[in-house]
């Protein structure tokens, strides 16, 4: 099934290089940019949005609207929301990096986060627009065998629960996915 996957534009944390998960930071005048430069481009599907006003506006400004959704949220970072990923401990930076094992103290563990949100992408029946956040998407990567970051608002199409199709935005190459 056809997925798009749409990651919201540029907060102010992701400019300083802070870890944002649960926190509902606005967009800034970039990342405002960043989701108008959307429009237009993305198909007329139905639309889903995490909860959060970053994902939410991003598919307004991109000229949907969304249902909005928690199953869409970043990953819960507990303790460490807002810690600059300089400053980590490297037991967690590791983790992140691997995408393994990473469960922060008072937060969401990988697992559990994983779990949520593939459970709503197999709830969903018909192809659809998701406008989410960096760590949704490297999850349904990972799951595709794939890996790595997605740059703000930019999107990429999978076929789920098969590959990736295509991506679009600043910073990605716009050739086709591998198979």
């Amino acid at each position: 099934m056809e997925l798009w996957l749409v990651r919201h534009g540029e907060t102010l944390w992701n400019r300083e290089g802070r870890l944002l998960g649960w926190t509902d930071l606005p967009l800034t005048p970039e990342g405002e940019a960043q989701a108008r430069a959307l429009k237009g481009l993305l198909p007329p599907l139905p639309a889903y949005s995490s909860d959060l006003r970053r994902a939410l506006l991003t598919a307004e400004l991109a000229g949907f609207r969304p249902e909005a959704t928690r199953a869409l949220r970043e990953i819960h970072f507990g303790a460490l929301e807002g810690a600059l990923w300089e400053g980590l401990d490297p037991v967690h930076k590791e983790a992140m990096l691997r995408f393994q094992g990473f469960s922060p103290p008072g937060g969401e563990s990988l697992s559990a986060f994983q779990e949520r949100v593939f459970l709503f992408l197999e709830s969903l029946q018909a192809p659809a627009l998701l406008f989410t956040h960096g760590g949704v998407i490297r999850a349904v990567l990972r799951a595709l065998g794939e890996d790595g970051l997605v740059p703000l608002g930019s999107a990429l199409v999978v076929d789920w629960p098969r590959r990736v199709l295509d991506r679009l935005g600043p910073g990605v190459d716009r050739g086709a996915g591998q198979e």
